[in-house]
């Protein structure tokens, strides 16, 4: 089709225009969204056959029956979970995995028992041996806390890495273990793999010199509350915290985040969370400050009506949103057409705002997830002009000692050897006296699986060096 353009005097009146428009039958992605809006029904699984719907309402009887291991796994599903695939989840448990297993029944609920070698949610939260990568399981570069949150703690477990922004880690477990998790090195229960961070100082003095480090900061405006999962905190708890940060004149946004809205919204649905939330928000909109709930989800599959019922309770309460930050991962989500439809279901159905899908960080083990910056790069093209542009999820990669970047705001990229350089526009605290801080540029690694065989063999003899000698040839460099 061409278009010729003949220009008009501006002081001739239009005339006659004839319509010619209409919804072309053959996008790359089909709305309305076809997918059924239901919470599945839970009694077709063996382990559930006898369960009530108050049962299944209950976060007591969800936190009394989640599965936190192959056994428990295998009577939830029964023979829906195959001998071979159990063997596969079991063996990866045993050499891989960085999470121990941790699995609400509402999330596998969630999951197609018919087909649960490709199902998306069974393949992050019980991933198989078979499907990590076999020459590369873990990129050479990779490392347990892979954003150096730990490094940049003002307090034990409270983050400041950027300038006006600050992450208070108030807890170190979950209601859900998920196997990407970017703080496998702080979060959860040890593994035969990774042996767990603990926290040292006592959970209320932590809380308190947070706090007490937030009032001497006045630069800091904006608080995430995060861990671990806040809806594995006693609510008073957490109201108890929130209610202290909202004391503080200089902080005017708090986000509390957490994954629990989706994978045991149960616990949202309480009488005691609702008041708390009622609270919450009541202080923060008479103070002027802005308070939303993060959450994760990363498939379509997972927002069932009780996760939208979870976040009406925030909405209804007066919080400002509920937003979702997803992570892409391979064999999940990084197809533009589940990315869309994780996007509709989420604003059409449980009204959670669509914000963020990150790149997944290089930790150890998650080759198999993780996506190169190119690729990352087409799913966000890919996605554009479908939703509203406030509804429209930026794609970002977290890049170490920087921070997030939308995919496209890379200074140089490397595409054979798959390393791109970005530069930052801010110091963290551990860089106040670095003169170069903002003139070097920092580098990120796609998945060497996804680069081409000069890439792969250009690696493979850097890694024959030993991976000393390669950090010191990579190390960040002056614009």
């Amino acid at each position: 089709m061409s278009v010729e353009f003949h220009p008009q005097p501006s002081n001739v009146r239009p005339g006659h225009r004839d319509a010619h428009a209409h919804a072309a039958a053959d996008q790359p992605f089909h709305y309305p969204l076809r997918r059924e809006y239901a919470e599945p029904d839970w009694t077709r699984l063996p382990a559930y056959h006898d369960v009530t719907s108050e049962q299944w309402r209950s976060a007591q009887w969800q936190r009394a029956h989640t599965v936190k291991n192959l056994g428990e796994f295998k009577a939830a599903l029964g023979d829906n979970l195959s001998d071979e695939l159990l063997k596969d989840i079991e063996r990866d448990q045993q050499e891989r995995a960085t999470m121990s297993m941790l699995l609400p029944p509402q999330m596998i609920n969630t999951m197609d028992e018919h087909d649960l070698y490709r199902d998306p949610v069974r393949r992050y939260m019980a991933p198989a041996f078979s499907e990590r990568e076999l020459e590369w399981p873990s990129h050479p570069l990779s490392s347990r806390d892979s954003l150096h949150e730990a490094e940049m703690w003002a307090v034990e477990g409270l983050t400041h890495r950027y300038p006006t922004k600050v992450l208070a880690e108030l807890i170190s477990t979950c209601p859900q273990y998920c196997g990407h998790c970017t703080r496998m090195d702080l979060v959860g229960n040890d593994t035969l793999q990774v042996l767990k961070y603990k926290f040292e100082m006592k959970q209320q003095e932590r809380w308190d010199a947070m706090l007490d480090y937030l009032r001497e900061t006045t630069q800091v405006r904006d608080v995430v509350v995060s861990g671990g999962d806040m809806a594995n905190l006693p609510i008073k708890r957490l109201e108890d915290f929130v209610m202290k940060l909202l004391d503080i004149e200089s902080i005017r946004d708090i986000r509390l985040a957490t994954k629990g809205l989706m994978g045991i919204p149960q616990h949202f649905l309480s009488d005691d969370v609702k008041g708390a939330a009622e609270r919450m928000a009541r202080k923060a909109n008479d103070r002027g400050v802005d308070i939303a709930v993060h959450t994760h989800v990363n498939a379509a599959q997972s927002v069932t009506p009780l996760v939208g019922e979870a976040a009406k309770v925030f909405l209804d309460a007066g919080f400002r949103d509920v937003r979702n930050q997803g992570v892409l991962l391979r064999g999940v989500n990084t197809s533009v057409s589940q990315l869309l439809e994780l996007c509709f279901v989420l604003l059409d159905h449980a009204k959670i705002m669509p914000y963020y899908f990150y790149v997944c960080d290089i930790i150890p083990g998650a080759e198999h997830w993780r996506t190169a910056v190119w690729e990352a790069q087409e799913l966000q093209f890919g996605i554009m002009g479908y939703l509203p542009g406030f509804a429209t999820p930026r794609v970002v990669c977290d890049v170490p000692f920087v921070g997030k970047r939308w995919v496209h705001q890379l200074s140089d990229y490397d595409r054979v050897k798959g390393i791109s350089s970005w530069r930052k526009n801010y110091r963290t605290g551990i860089e106040i006296d670095d003169p170069a801080a903002l003139t070097r540029t920092y580098q990120y690694f796609d998945p060497i699986s996804t680069l081409p065989e000069e890439g792969k063999a250009w690696w493979r003899s850097q890694i024959a060096r030993g991976v000393d000698a390669l950090i010191d040839e990579l190390q960040p460099t002056s614009v």
